[in-house]
């Protein structure tokens, strides 16, 4: 069985388990205080031109996401999001379980607007009670998206002065940053990030880490006393040197970025194999996740020799499914893959 379900189905990188085994006996102080994390955190400011950024590493994507949530928002405050964002969908309550609301707003693509900002903060201030309903604070978008799409630049401009007309955070989840940077048609840079958003981070997880994302960190409001609040979530790992040897090995010799344009390259080779048979997609992806619509007898085949994901019912047909590459995927596994879908 092949598997195309995640990008997190595998350990990690090679490099960055040599880069563990080599310094497995070296002593260091704990909690992220040591020159290995030191040394990442200057990377981190110099992959995304920030040099004035606090830069935190940390475990995992939803305890990014609830820690700089929690330390944004006052107790009456919500984060804005798309309904399909991965803090409305995917984080079983994570965000509600610090005592802050999630709030929507429609989109079909994944991506949420200025306008759409706009006008949910214009209603909310328009209201005389407005004290009875949650304020909206923050404004959370993912880049790429759980939908694979990607925010271009200009849309990112756009949000930024939404949010500086109504005094709100904007905060990017860099979970497959990477693919982001290395997709199709791309025209952001992780400096655009860094000048544009009070805080977004950087996924190791997802892009061939065995674990830990960078938390950066630009909005003075955000920085004071985040390590307080990220010990009191839980997020401040003891051993954080380990976090720091693997963000080292991703971007001392440009690793983050070749693992995006691998992973990427293969994905396109999906989708078009796909296209080529006729089958449409629920989204345009430019990213390593493909989410082809397809009849059930296909998916059934498919599934003989393939590991992917259900994504949702389109009809009482088809179904939209997600195709998903990595830094361990295979030019010959996608071949074989190809192959049968082919075959179809």
């Amino acid at each position: 069985m092949l598997r195309f379900e995640c990008d997190y189905a595998e350990g990690a990188h090679p490099q960055i388990m040599e880069r563990l085994m080599a310094t497995n006996f070296e002593q260091t102080p704990g909690y992220g205080v040591d020159t290995h994390c030191e040394h990442a955190r200057a990377l981190v400011r110099d992959f995304c031109a920030a040099p004035d950024a606090q830069v935190h590493l940390m475990v995992g994507g939803t305890p990014c996401n609830l820690t700089l949530i929690a330390a944004a928002l006052r107790p009456h405050q919500g984060a804005l999001a798309a309904q399909t964002g991965h803090i409305a969908v995917h984080e079983s309550g994570a965000i509600e379980a610090t005592g802050h609301k999630v709030l929507t707003v429609p989109s079909d693509d994944g991506k949420i607007t200025a306008a759409q900002v706009d006008a949910y903060c214009a209603d909310h201030f328009a209201q005389g009670n407005r004290e009875h309903t949650v304020q909206p604070k923050l404004v959370y978008i993912s880049q790429p998206t759980e939908n694979g799409t990607v925010y271009k630049k200009d849309e990112l401009v756009a949000l930024r002065a939404a949010c500086d007309k109504w005094g709100l955070f904007l905060y990017v989840d860099g979970a497959r940053l990477s693919y982001a940077l290395a997709s199709e048609g791309n025209d952001v840079t992780a400096a655009d990030l860094g000048a544009l958003c009070d805080a977004f981070y950087i996924g190791g997880t997802k892009v061939g880490a065995l674990f830990g994302e960078a938390m950066v960190i630009n909005h003075p409001a955000l920085q004071e006393d985040f390590r307080y609040i990220l010990k009191q979530h839980g997020g401040m790992l003891a051993k954080g040197r380990l976090l720091g040897v693997q963000f080292e090995t991703l971007l001392e010799n440009g690793l983050y970025t070749d693992i995006g344009v691998h992973a990427v390259g293969l994905a396109l080779r999906i989708r078009d194999a796909f296209a080529v048979k006729g089958y449409t997609f629920r989204y345009a992806s430019p990213t390593n996740q493909q989410f082809p619509i397809l009849p059930y007898a296909a998916i059934e085949k498919l599934k003989e020799q393939f590991s992917f994901e259900f994504w949702e019912k389109y009809d009482e047909t088809s179904a939209v499914v997600r195709f998903c590459t990595s830094w361990a995927t295979k030019s010959e596994d996608v071949d074989k893959l190809i192959t049968a879908i082919e075959n179809l």
